[in-house]
C-alpha cells in the first residue's frame, strides 16, 4: 500500500495517457472496424453489410490508382524526406559555429501549422508569379505547371511534405550522431579513411537502429498522406494525386459512403501493420 501511495502521482499521469489513447486512438480503430462491415449514414440505425463495403472499394476504378499514387508518393518521400534530413544532420554535426541557430531554422517549419505551410507553397508553385518559376526564369529555364501537370504534381507534394516534416527527423539524427564515440572517428582517420568512408564505416553502422526506426516511421506516415493532396491539388490533375487517405475522405464526406471509407481504412491499416511487424522482426533478427 505504501508503494501505491508513493507512486500515486505516476499512476495518475499514466491513467491520463491511457484515457487519451483510448478516446483518440483505440476507440476510433474499433469503431472503424465495426463501421467497415455496416451500411450507415450516421443518422439512422446501421445495417449489416458484411463484405460488401470491401467489394465496393476494391472494384472502384480509383482504388488501384489511389494505391499506386500512394506508393509513388512514399517512394519519392523516402528519396527526399528520408535522405535529406540525415544529410542535413551530418552537416550540422560538423559545424562549430551557429549550430543552435541552424537547428532552430531547420526545426522552424515543424512549428508552423500545416495549413500555413501548404498555403505558402501554393504561392511558391503558382504558374505565374510563383517563386519557383521565378527562379527557373532567372536561369532562363521554362516555367513548370507544378500542380497542374500530372508529371510534376506528385513530386511537388513530396517537396512540401519534406519541408514540413524534416525538422523532427533532422534533430533525431543529430542526437544519434552526437552519441557516437569520437574515438571511432579518430581511429578511422588514423587508418586514412576519408569523409565518405567514415560515414560508411562509422556513422551509418553506429546509427543503424535509428535509421531503421525512422525508415519505418517515414513509410507509415507517408502512406497516410492527406493534407497535401487535399489542400494543393484536390486529387488532380487527372486523379494523379488521389491517395488512399484522400479516397477515404471522398468516400465518407463526398459520397456519404462511410462503410466503404471504413473498409478502405481497414485495408490501409492492415498493410501498415504488416509492414511494421516485418520491420520489427528484421530488427530483432539483426540484434540477435
Amino acid at each position: 500500500m505504501a508503494i501505491f501511495r508513493r507512486n500515486l502521482t505516476a499512476y495518475g499521469f499514466l491513467c491520463a495517457a491511457l484515457l487519451c489513447f483510448t478516446v483518440f486512438a483505440w476507440y476510433p480503430m474499433i469503431r472503424e472496424f465495426i463501421l467497415s462491415f455496416q451500411e450507415t449514414n450516421l443518422i439512422s440505425a446501421p445495417t449489416w453489410a458484411g463484405w460488401d463495403n470491401f467489394r465496393y472499394a476494391i472494384q472502384d476504378p480509383a482504388f488501384g490508382q489511389a494505391w499506386l499514387a500512394t506508393v509513388k508518393f512514399t517512394v519519392l518521400a523516402l528519396v527526399f524526406g528520408y535522405v535529406v534530413p540525415f544529410v542535413v544532420a551530418l552537416v550540422l554535426n560538423e559545424l562549430r559555429h551557429a549550430r543552435a541557430y541552424l537547428r532552430f531554422v531547420v526545426y522552424l517549419p515543424v512549428m508552423l501549422p500545416p495549413i500555413v505551410a501548404v498555403l505558402l507553397f501554393r504561392w511558391f508553385f503558382d504558374p505565374g508569379p510563383g517563386l519557383f518559376n521565378q527562379i527557373l526564369g532567372f536561369f532562363h529555364l521554362p516555367a513548370l505547371a507544378w500542380l497542374d501537370s500530372s508529371a510534376t504534381a506528385l513530386i511537388s507534394l513530396v517537396i512540401v511534405s519534406t519541408w514540413m516534416n524534416m525538422g523532427s527527423a533532422t534533430l533525431i539524427y543529430l542526437a544519434a550522431l552526437q552519441n557516437i564515440p569520437p574515438d571511432l572517428y579518430e581511429a578511422a582517420e588514423l587508418d586514412g579513411a576519408g569523409v565518405f568512408k567514415r560515414i560508411r564505416h562509422v556513422t551509418i553502422p553506429q546509427t543503424r537502429l535509428i535509421l531503421l526506426l525512422m525508415l519505418m516511421l517515414q513509410i507509415v506516415a507517408t502512406m497516410q498522406v492527406f493534407i497535401e493532396p487535399y489542400m494543393l491539388t484536390g486529387g488532380g490533375p487527372e486523379g494523379s494525386t488521389v491517395t488512399v487517405a484522400y479516397l477515404m475522405f471522398q468516400y465518407a464526406f463526398t459520397n456519404q459512403n462511410y462503410g466503404s471509407a471504413g473498409a478502405l481504412g481497414m485495408m490501409l491499416m492492415i498493410v501498415l501493420l504488416a509492414f511494421a511487424a516485418f520491420q520489427l522482426r528484421l530488427n530483432r533478427e539483426d540484434k540477435a
